[in-house]
């Protein structure tokens, strides 16, 4: 079973993740988001000078500029919502969307198990990672930056998505996980944890 709209018998809450009200969890995931951003910038910078993207007229140059902001707003829902299609295809209910000041996000009552969760977890990272590096690798010089930019969003942006992989793959096969949006709490068989 992929998941569950009500808890089933026998499971207890374990572990409650929110990315929110959690101080420490808020600067851990938005420091490894940094770090993965300073990483790929400099990456980036081995392939190609950042400077690239400013080669051509002033309108050229600032539409580059206008694309990626336009761009990044896209993204975010463009990922949120991939993150929803997979928890409508693994649960059959529709998911939640919504911002706060920190995050956008897709959630679900639902109580996914452990694979489909972290399915819906890697989704967005992994398609849009590949169609982001494809972009990337037929793009003309000048538009590499600005698409390479987005790529960086990606996966900086996914620190929350990579560090809740982490933490849960560690964790029993047999775990349940109800992400309302920017909280996560795991379920585990009782007694197990």
């Amino acid at each position: 079973m992929n998941s569950y709209e009500v808890l089933p018998e026998g499971y207890e809450q374990s572990i409650s993740l929110d990315l929110q009200k959690d101080k420490k969890l808020f600067l851990l995931v938005n420091g490894l988001g940094v770090l993965i951003g300073v990483v790929m910038v400099l990456l980036g910078c081995f392939h190609l000078p950042v400077l690239m993207m400013m080669v051509g007229s002033f309108w050229q140059v600032e539409f580059r500029l206008l694309a990626v902001g336009l761009c990044m707003v896209v993204y975010i829902v463009l990922h949120e919502a991939v993150h929803g299609v997979f928890m409508w295809k693994y649960s059959g209910k529709k998911p939640s969307f919504g911002f706060t000041l920190a995050y956008a996000y897709a959630g679900s009552e639902v109580y996914f198990a452990k694979h489909p969760y972290l399915v819906i977890a890697l989704a967005p990272v992994v398609i849009w990672g590949l169609v982001l590096g494809v972009a990337c690798a037929l793009a003309p010089e000048t538009w590499f930056w600005p698409i390479y930019f987005i790529q960086i969003a990606n996966l900086s942006g996914a620190a929350g998505d990579l560090y809740v992989l982490w933490r849960f793959s560690r964790l029993p096969a047999d775990i349940l996980v109800q992400d309302t949006g920017v909280s996560m709490t795991v379920f585990t068989k009782k007694g197990v944890l």
